[in-house]
């Protein structure tokens, strides 16, 4: 096992007492990401493994972006069509994980999922870039394709009928293109700290709530 490589975590950890509601922390991790990578240092900070469950009970788990992030939860955009949502469909729970190995740091959340009010869905999709939103007409997300040509001649197809002005509004917003958002009952800070004495501190709460509000969270300190 010599050509294992091991890495010493040097967080900062999570000293003191913790707040009373996961949310301070929460923002504050993900904004230190997010300021990590404007310096070169961390690569898609949004980035978060969302899992699943399948009807035999087998997890189903992949990366996508985090697109909504307020004290309600944090969400993605996704087909109705995909397999995710088709699980989420079926059993109205997930569970994401939040990661920023460069920083020693990594945030588990589980709980219900809702769906984005589609006003603050559609005004995402305005943001995306021309080609994202023609894309997202063109992929029949989690199905088979029987070539990538063939999914390159339907894009062109869709990017005829709607050319790019340079207007938000020249794509419409796909009928099963919605956003959904985790509402945890379960959230836990992982910080990683020397020797392997890494902290880490699980909030929960007896029903989906708010990140920020307190009295409902219990919190925890766990040995690592």
């Amino acid at each position: 096992m010599s050509e294992l490589r091991r890495w010493e975590y040097d967080g900062t950890g999570l000293e003191g007492e913790v707040p009373a509601a996961p949310w301070t922390l929460v923002r504050g991790w993900v904004d230190a990401a997010r300021a990590a990578a404007a310096q070169g240092l961390v690569h898609e900070p949004d980035a978060m493994a969302v899992a699943t469950v399948d009807a035999s009970g087998l997890p189903d788990v992949r990366v996508v972006l985090m697109r909504f992030f307020d004290p309600r939860g944090l969400g993605f955009v996704s087909s109705t069509r995909s397999r995710k949502a088709e699980q989420i469909e079926a059993t109205g729970v997930m569970a994401a994980t939040l990661a920023w190995t460069v920083l020693h740091r990594a945030i588990r959340l589980r709980g219900r999922v809702e769906l984005v009010d589609p006003s603050i869905t559609a005004a995402y999709w305005a943001t995306r870039p021309w080609g994202s939103r023609i894309s997202a007409w063109a992929s029949h997300q989690s199905h088979p394709v029987t070539s990538r040509e063939d999914l390159r001649s339907v894009t062109l197809q869709y990017a005829q009928q709607w050319p790019d002005t340079g207007s938000p509004d020249d794509v419409p917003v796909p009928a099963d293109w919605v956003g959904y958002r985790l509402r945890a009952s379960e959230v836990e800070l992982w910080a990683g700290r020397p020797d392997r004495l890494h902290d880490r501190v699980r909030y929960t709460c007896h029903e989906p709530n708010d990140l920020d509000v307190e009295g409902c969270w219990e919190r925890v300190r766990l040995q690592p």
